[in-house]
């Protein structure tokens, strides 16, 4: 470590740093987030919330937002189709990025947005249960892909570790959210 410096970064692996703070016990680690540039990914999910004249009064929806506890002037509520919330993001799974431009995107990685339908789901978490039972077939089963910016195409514990979230988030998402009352949408940026 150079001489003055309070704070020093090495790498931990191709994903993570490690970054040891001066006086403190050697060994004593705070993991980082990874790299700052990268594969961002994201799993979102939108509910229409239009109201329209003909629904009765107990299938119309009430939208209201918040910001210190007022009302927010300029989001009028009767505007508002389309809920939207963030279910997951990952940081440089790429092996889901892969599974996700193969099975949904057509084969297209553009940084858009895109339809995922629940069956996709389904098929997702059927491959990551897949790989959780037998990890000798990983790059059979969900490859991993290079990218500029992708992270590690090693299939070391973060590999499994984002498989094994993924495949928890699914089983939430999948029990909790409703069939038919919402859309679920998948984009990735890098």
């Amino acid at each position: 470590m150079p001489n003055g410096t309070t704070q020093a970064q090495y790498l931990y692996s191709k994903n993570f740093t490690k970054t040891l703070k001066q006086n403190q016990t050697p060994g004593w680690e705070i993991y980082q987030t990874k790299s700052a540039m990268g594969l961002d990914m994201y799993l979102s999910k939108k509910t229409y919330v239009q109201n329209w004249s003909h629904m009765t009064p107990d299938k119309r929806h009430s939208v209201t937002v918040k910001c210190g506890g007022v009302d927010v002037p300029h989001i009028k509520p009767e505007r508002v189709s389309y809920i939207e919330e963030q279910i997951h993001s990952w940081r440089k799974a790429n092996q889901i990025h892969r599974w996700f431009v193969e099975n949904v995107q057509g084969g297209m990685d553009n940084c858009e947005e895109y339809f995922v339908s629940r069956d996709n789901l389904r098929d997702l978490l059927h491959e990551c249960r897949q790989v959780i039972a037998k990890p000798d077939y990983s790059s059979e089963i969900l490859p991993t892909v290079e990218g500029c910016f992708f992270g590690s195409t090693d299939y070391d514990e973060f590999y499994f570790q984002d498989i094994e979230e993924t495949a928890e988030m699914l089983e939430k998402v999948l029990e909790e959210e409703p069939e038919n009352q919402c859309d679920f949408y998948y984009r990735s940026s890098w």
